[in-house]
């Protein structure tokens, strides 16, 4: 996909629509949901940078991204947030028998999340699941964890580790095995589906204020995020818009 760069990643110029219509035609590809924080860290760590801009996919998850790329840019990027991205790529991969393996989280979560989505989609193929210790990403990508998902071999795996685990473990195992799925992370993502965390109404993320609902929600986690990277991403974008 053709992609614009935002402060030092290459996010795709792309829609959701586009995002789960590739996932139901590829084979082997990798997607990061790259909201504020992510392009900020990766604008101060060079290896998380390159990690991220080696994806086949970088999606603008979030008011701020999608907003930073029309600025610059002058199209009409809109949200293409995680939440969607799994729905919609769901939909369109239940007439083919498309199968999904969800690695992450928790069992409370996974359980919940596979019931609301068999409610919602009887006939989706789910082909297994992990929730595997609070290891390092490295740790993670060894055999004991990935051995099921490699056997398994299904056409995507969804990835919800946190920011940036799930994308190094990504990497890292795209490079260390022979994977013909595609593997995508996805946050906080499981949980929204599960109900377990509620997910920001529409209107509010189309005003760029879901971290405000976010935050009242988890603030002990993501105080600093939204205060700090927030804040930095910001100073950020107007440099590069300045520069440019």
């Amino acid at each position: 996909m053709d992609s614009v760069k935002i402060l030092k990643t290459e996010i795709s110029k792309t829609t959701v629509e586009n995002v789960a219509v590739y996932l139901n035609k590829k084979k082997g590809k990798t997607v990061a949901i790259c909201n504020a924080n992510t392009l900020v860290r990766s604008y101060n760590d060079s290896s998380i940078q390159n990690k991220i801009n080696s994806f086949d996919v970088k999606t603008s998850d979030g008011f701020p991204v999608a907003k930073a790329s029309k600025l610059l840019y002058k199209n009409n990027q809109e949200r293409v947030d995680g939440f969607k991205v799994i729905n919609k790529t769901i939909e369109k991969g239940l007439d083919k028998n498309l199968s999904h393996y969800f690695f992450g989280s928790n069992e409370k979560v996974v359980r919940a999340m596979i019931k609301e989505l068999k409610d919602r989609y009887p006939s989706i193929n789910i082909c297994g699941y992990l929730c595997p210790p609070v290891k390092s990403y490295w740790e993670l990508s060894e055999n004991e964890f990935v051995d099921d998902m490699i056997q398994k071999n299904p056409d995507i795996v969804w990835i919800s580790l946190g920011f940036p685990k799930q994308e190094e473990f990504i990497y890292e195992i795209k490079n260390r095995y022979k994977i013909t799925s595609n593997l995508v992370g996805i946050g906080a993502v499981f949980e929204w589906v599960a109900g377990t965390k509620i997910k920001a109404p529409e209107w509010l993320a189309n005003i760029g204020l879901e971290w405000i609902f976010r935050l009242i929600q988890e603030p002990k986690r993501l105080l600093r995020r939204y205060l700090i990277d927030n804040f930095l991403f910001i100073i950020y974008f107007i440099k590069q818009y300045l520069s440019k």
